[in-house]
């Protein structure tokens, strides 16, 4: 689920003021990205003003994915710094229901999020591929993300595998986010979650 000007963008100019000095640890997908610790609303004003604008959104795209609307709660947040030449290898998300990424500053469109089908998937084997069929969502192999503007936001379930390629422009800074709902039940079953 794609949100354009989820974020207004004096708070995008306060997390990327904020949280750029922070993000100093490395990541060993590459030498140019690095992000911040695991972070959470209460560590930052900025932060509870994110989990406010972005929960209502969990609760849309959660009734999506579960069928029915429920409270959800952000369990962790993280910034990226993504410099020249930096890319993110392929991964999903664990311990989570509902990831998304609030893009912090221009994305070139070399590095745009890639979402995958994940490999040795549960597709067919057999697939319909030809010059004259039409892709779509449910055939195709990956799908690139449209060029996001600061302060949009992407939702997708945790277990979507996605990437960054290399990036070919200036820093991207993206703020990543995992939810959980407050519970989930199955016909009488009910699991519930805390953060």
């Amino acid at each position: 689920m794609r949100v354009p000007s989820a974020l207004p963008t004096d708070l995008v100019k306060g997390l990327v003021e904020h949280f750029s000095t922070q993000a100093v640890r490395d990541n060993n997908s590459s030498a140019n990205l690095s992000h911040t610790a695991m972070l959470s609303p209460g560590d930052s004003p900025l932060l509870i003003e994110v989990a406010n604008l972005v929960t209502p959104h969990l609760s849309e795209f959660g009734a999506l994915l579960f069928g029915e609307r429920m409270g959800w709660s952000l369990k962790e947040m993280w910034v990226n710094l993504l410099d020249n030449g930096g890319h993110q290898a392929m991964h999903n998300h664990a311990n989570s229901f509902i990831s998304a990424v609030v893009y912090l500053t221009p994305t070139h469109t070399s590095s745009r999020t890639v979402f995958m089908k994940s490999p040795g998937g549960t597709d067919y084997s057999f697939k319909n591929d030809h010059p004259d069929m039409v892709t779509g969502p449910f055939n195709a192999e990956k799908w690139i993300s449209p060029e996001p503007k600061p302060g949009d936001l992407v939702l997708f379930p945790s277990y979507l595998m996605h990437a960054v390629p290399p990036n070919e422009g200036e820093r991207r800074i993206t703020l990543a986010m995992n939810a959980i709902p407050t519970q989930l039940n199955s016909w009488g079953y009910t699991i519930k979650f805390s953060n």
